[in-house]
């Protein structure tokens, strides 16, 4: 395994066993080109598989394997977030039981029908420039004050704040998640297709906060240390501060079930597994992977996060509802 320096980060090349087939691999990607395409390209390195990817948003393909059913030419699909995982887990078969066994115990998958493939929290991002700290609210819910009209940015059609409100749906019910979107929406937040461009939109000063996973920042502050946006969580427990999980699970309509279990497997992989920790500023799901020190330590995402079980956010289509319900889909 090849080593190299990287902005002060030492990043390991991915490097496994070469497989061969001549069968291609088909792979739903409700993570973006951007993220993953450099650990597909990888693999297709490593193992000689040729592989098609189908990128396009989590919730929109999950609605297309269900759709389409057993006549899927889908493989995998690799989903930004466990809520989408959950809603289509009929269409996944079990994967052996070895592969969930290495898996940190907190992104674990308990019907084992799908694994996780890294972790990342649900963090408020902020101007530098224009939010003082007794701006910051104590909760997620409090955006819907008065205090924060139109400063606001959230992405309703993003997988993962749709998990997100799957997840604040299970700890407090629907009126709760309607009573917060309709007070957003009174409240005069403003929509965004993704997490990037709220970033983008506090540094230009459209909005003073937005809802975001923790990995983006990072990013950007790779590629411009005095970018004028920082991250914080909620109070503890609070529901914002939800950790979940980026996974991918094995099509049931397959016809290359050797080539996605193999493409699971090296996404699990220690090479792999530093690699996205490394480059892409998430939260290995195994042990014995050096953490990305820009990252706060796992341990103390998991204290102060809600006590919501990642395999209880099934209910995908009941949050869509309550999003169209509220004007926002």
């Amino acid at each position: 395994m090849k080593k190299l320096i990287t902005a002060g980060l030492t990043v390991f090349a991915l490097s496994l066993p070469s497989w061969a087939s001549a069968q291609d691999l088909t792979i739903y990607s409700g993570r973006g080109e951007a993220l993953v395409g450099q650990v597909i390209k990888q693999f297709e390195q490593e193992t000689g598989l040729k592989v098609d990817v189908r990128y396009g948003g989590t919730s929109e393909l999950a609605t297309l394997l269900l759709e389409e059913g057993d006549k899927s030419p889908a493989d995998v699909f690799w989903a930004q977030d466990g809520g989408a995982l959950g809603a289509v887990n009929a269409v996944f078969v079990e994967l052996p039981a070895a592969v969930n066994e290495g898996v940190l115990p907190v992104f674990r998958n308990a019907d084992n029908k799908w694994v996780s493939t890294s972790g990342r929290t649900r963090t408020l991002v902020y101007s530098k420039d224009r939010v003082k700290p007794e701006d910051l609210p104590a909760s997620i819910k409090d955006l819907a004050n008065e205090k924060y009209k139109g400063r606001v940015g959230f992405a309703p059609t993003n997988g993962s704040f749709q998990a997100f409100l799957t997840a604040f749906r299970v700890a407090e019910g629907d009126d709760a998640v309607r009573e917060w979107l309709k007070g957003l929406v009174a409240n005069d937040a403003k929509k965004y297709r993704n997490n990037g461009t709220q970033l983008e939109a506090i540094a230009n000063g459209e909005i003073d906060f937005g809802l975001v996973n923790n990995y983006y920042l990072g990013r950007y502050l790779a590629n411009d240390s005095k970018f004028p946006v920082a991250q914080t969580g909620f109070g503890k427990g609070d529901v914002g501060n939800l950790v979940n999980v980026a996974g991918i699970g094995v099509v049931s309509a397959s016809d290359n079930k050797e080539g996605a279990q193999r493409f699971i497997e090296y996404l699990l992989s220690p090479a792999a597994q530093q690699y996205i920790t490394t480059q892409g500023n998430e939260y290995p799901v195994i042990s014995g992977v050096i953490q990305n020190p820009t990252l706060p330590p796992i341990a103390e995402v998991l204290e102060n996060a809600p006590a919501v079980d990642i395999n209880k956010l099934t209910d995908l289509e009941g949050t869509l509802a309550l999003l169209r319900e509220a004007g926002l889909l």
